[in-house]
């Protein structure tokens, strides 16, 4: 038998911040991730490969239209949307701020509400 433990921002997800996965899987996306980091605020990371090479701007406008498509609520809640190509975060990558971003999703610092 195999015990997985979840990872930091794994325990933190919801209700809500799986309906913003959804949402953008089924928009085509490769890698979907959400959670609330707190009671006030959902992070969101959205790993495509079709990023390589956009500016943020661009990446955002690929993703903001089928935000727009959740309930206003959450909308509102999604205080954070990080965009990445692949490569920009694997192992041995020159990206240091992608790479500092990422890490800050992967084990979020203590919030302070």
């Amino acid at each position: 038998m195999t015990d997985t433990v979840a990872t930091p921002w794994e325990a933190k997800r919801t209700d809500d911040s799986r309906q913003v996965e959804e949402v953008l899987r089924k928009a085509g996306f490769e890698q979907v991730d959400a959670y609330r980091y707190n009671s006030a605020s959902i992070r969101v990371r959205v790993i495509d490969s079709r990023f390589e090479g956009l500016s943020a701007e661009k990446r955002d406008a690929m993703v903001e239209p089928f935000l727009a498509n959740l309930p206003e609520r959450i909308q509102a809640d999604i205080v954070r949307v990080l965009t990445f190509a692949p490569s920009e975060i694997e192992k041995g990558s020159k990206h240091l701020r992608e790479l500092l971003f990422n890490l800050e999703f992967e084990d979020p610092s203590p919030s302070m509400l």
